[in-house]
């Protein structure tokens, strides 16, 4: 039995980011990120305790997703309701690739992930090969 293979090309663009800031492992799950917002890889994210689905962190929210617990590892949009999305649980990562909901800054968002294995690299100079 003979088997025929024959290779393919495709044409992709490959457009690295500078999001993934160090060797830090990185921990990925599946999320379902609540319906009405599009957001961009880098999102810092929190979850809402009433119904387990996660949105863009903003520091005062009530809802429970003012804990920052993920950053979105694939823009995601979620307009036309909730939508399942990578997130990156762990691992270290830019704050200039990095979208902080409303009353965040890097810095603040440095401390309150780092429990969670999270690390935000505030002015990191990017990755180079020598």
């Amino acid at each position: 039995m003979a088997y025929s293979f024959e290779p393919s090309v495709q044409n992709s663009v490959f457009s690295p980011d500078q999001l993934i800031a160090g060797s830090y492992p990185l921990v990925t799950d599946t999320i379902t990120l609540v319906s009405g917002q599009n957001l961009t890889r880098g999102a810092m994210l929190g979850i809402i305790t009433a119904s387990g689905k996660y949105t863009l962190s903003a520091s005062a929210a009530g809802d429970g997703s003012g804990t920052p617990v993920a950053i979105l590892a694939e823009d995601t949009n979620a307009t036309g309701g909730d939508t399942l999305c990578p997130v990156y649980l762990a691992g270290e990562f830019d704050a200039n690739y990095m979208t902080f909901g409303a009353g965040w800054t890097a810095a603040a968002a440095k401390a309150a992930l780092r429990d969670s294995n999270v690390y935000i690299k505030i002015g990191a100079i990017p990755n180079t090969i020598v």
